[in-house]
């Protein structure tokens, strides 16, 4: 029996359903393999063993740490035991005032300080006379008022001196050694500063001040209340400065009268007065020592 050959047509057919076949049984045993291997590392990570041998060695695999305890909570704090505080004490040994209320009182004096110097002192007085010599002088920028305001200064410490020794050795002292409380050393040393106060004011004036505030006359000058006395005492040196001032301008105004005529006279119209008159007036204020003259008159003001 003889075998018939294939047709040269049904070969490549033939082939490629056996190709086919193949491929199929190929991705069958990959995807069988794949199964194996992730079944395979599953049952390791969930077996128990704490040894694994792979080519004779044995690894000792981690196990997962067991959680601690927890921690206890703390106990609320007591009301004996408070706690870090901040404390001040007023007083410090032998009962004298501590530190830190001592730097309080200092800081707090010091910014009132222009407020008292203006209000409670001869400064206001002595600036204002300084001020209306420079005027009646035809000065405008000299001296300058730095200059004004630093001799009215020292002038006002001159004057105060006496006052403020007084309180220091009556008030501040006795305080600070802890003999007196706080407010026993302010009743004590008002009473230097209200004598030099009264001296200077004009019962008119304190009048006015009572009246404005409606209230019942004083039986003496020692119950005269601060807030009227204050006042009253700046409204009397403003009007002792502006009668020394007057009295300041009469001669120079003379000298201002007596130029501007003859400048009229002799037909010089064109030119301004005080030009002329200037460098007499200066003359006139340095020979008779006019800066002296005032600041004899400012002083024996305050008697």
């Amino acid at each position: 029996m003889t075998a018939q050959p294939v047709a040269p047509s049904e070969r490549p057919d033939a082939v490629r359903r056996g190709g086919h076949r193949l491929l199929v049984v190929a991705g069958l045993v990959a995807l069988l393999g794949l199964a194996f291997a992730v079944l395979g590392t599953s049952v390791a990570y969930a077996a128990e063993p704490a040894e694994v041998a792979t080519a004779g060695v044995v690894a000792q695999v981690p196990t997962a740490a067991s959680p601690g305890d927890p921690t206890a909570p703390t106990d609320p704090a007591s009301p004996t035991d408070p706690g870090p505080t901040v404390t001040l004490d007023i007083n410090g040994v032998d009962g004298t005032p501590s530190s830190p209320v001592i730097v309080l009182l200092t800081i707090t004096l010091l910014s009132v300080a222009p407020s008292l110097l203006l209000m409670m002192t001869g400064f206001t007085k002595i600036f204002v006379v300084l001020a209306l010599t420079r005027n009646a002088l035809g000065l405008q920028g000299v001296p300058p008022n730095q200059v004004i305001a630093g001799l009215a200064l020292f002038l006002s410490l001159f004057v105060m001196a006496p006052v403020v020794s007084d309180i220091n050795e009556t008030a501040v002292q006795p305080y600070l050694h802890g003999e007196m409380t706080f407010t026993e050393a302010v009743d004590v040393g008002e009473g230097p500063l209200r004598e030099f106060m009264l001296g200077q004011t004009r019962e008119s004036d304190i009048a006015l001040m009572t009246r404005a505030a409606d209230r019942p006359n004083p039986e003496s000058p020692e119950t005269v209340e601060m807030s009227t006395l204050v006042p009253a005492f700046m409204l009397s040196e403003l009007r002792s400065a502006f009668l020394i001032g007057f009295v300041i301008f009469v001669p120079f105004l003379v000298i201002d009268l007596v130029v501007s005529a003859s400048l009229m006279s002799m037909g010089m119209m064109m030119l301004p007065p005080v030009m002329v008159s200037l460098p007499f007036k200066l003359l006139l204020f340095v020979l008779v020592d006019g800066w002296g003259l005032i600041v004899t008159a400012l002083l024996g003001s305050f008697g």
